[in-house]
């Protein structure tokens, strides 16, 4: 029985994202903005802001929040909402770190870049 394809794919080291700040990984669907925290937690959202489609990569990054630089709108880097009435969300991308390397699974992107 052969084993199916894994869709984790490396992204590059976790020093190369310095801490509270981001790097962008382009898609066939779009940019996806990958943040490190200063705990070393790396999340993936997508890179852009619900309200006025700022880049958050540039963003400010607190604890497990994102600031918006267009607007100050906050982000929740684990769910992707956007504090405030009606403020709206971004997509959330798993990702996970082993030996020093970002791993990001590209399921959720073959799947969007489908539709």
């Amino acid at each position: 029985m052969t084993q199916a394809p894994s869709s984790w794919i490396d992204i590059g080291a976790l020093s190369d994202i310095p801490l509270r700040g981001a790097r962008v990984v382009r898609t066939q669907g779009g940019c996806i903005a990958l943040f490190r925290t200063v705990g070393d937690q790396v999340f993936a959202i997508d890179d852009r802001c619900p309200h006025k489609g700022g880049p958050l990569s540039e963003g400010i990054v607190h604890g497990t929040r994102v600031t918006c630089p267009l607007h100050n709108l906050v982000l929740d880097l684990e769910t992707g909402l956007a504090l405030g009435e009606d403020a709206g969300s971004v997509a959330t991308h798993p990702t996970r770190v082993e030996d020093g390397r970002i791993w990001l699974d590209a399921a959720l992107l073959e799947k969007r870049s489908a539709a």
